[in-house]
Parts: structure tokens; C-alpha cells; sequence
């Protein structure tokens, strides 16, 4: 799969180094991923949901929150947004 973009995955490791080891797993476990389905993607990642159009992932033990749109034909992941559980809690994303 092509993430676009890992920009948003460093800008908030910046921000929250805590977070970047977990980032980093998310990142390679999806690019290296070959999903055809939301299905086939919670087999990888079972804590991933699907919140209308998008793919929302809990990243590093539930604190960070990695909204995305994800393309199945096109191989492609749009990062949207990533925002602590915090954050997320307060967003209109859950919505």
C-alpha cells in the first residue's frame, strides 16, 4: 500500500516522541500490507474501525488515534489526521 503521507506520521512523533516507535510499526506493517478489503485489513489490524468513509486505527496501546481514507483498488492510504485520544475525543472525526 502507498501512504500519503508520512509528513503527519513525523510532524506528531515531533510532537509526541512517545508515539513514533508505534508510528513506525503502523507505517511498515501497512505499506508492506497487500489489502483488497476493510475484511482483510482487520486481520492485520483488528482495532481498526470504520467510521463512514474512513479508517480510524488506535496506534500505541490506545493513546493515539490515525484517521485515514484508504483506496483498495489504487494500493493507496490518505493519512487525514493524527490526533491523540484526547483529541479525538474532542474532534468532529467520531462523527
Amino acid at each position: 500500500m502507498h501512504v500519503i503521507t508520512r509528513k503527519r506520521l513525523n510532524d506528531f512523533a515531533e510532537v509526541h516522541p512517545e508515539s513514533r516507535s508505534a508510528l513506525l510499526r503502523w507505517y511498515h506493517l501497512l505499506k508492506s500490507g497487500n489489502f483488497n478489503s476493510f475484511d482483510e485489513l482487520r486481520e492485520i489490524f483488528p482495532e481498526a474501525d470504520q467510521v463512514g468513509k474512513l479508517t480510524v486505527f488506535n496506534v500505541g496501546g490506545n493513546k493515539v488515534r490515525l484517521i485515514s481514507a484508504i483506496h483498495y483498488s489504487r494500493r493507496k492510504v490518505y493519512i487525514r489526521a493524527v490526533l491523540t485520544h484526547e483529541e479525538y475525543s474532542k474532534s468532529k472525526w467520531k462523527e
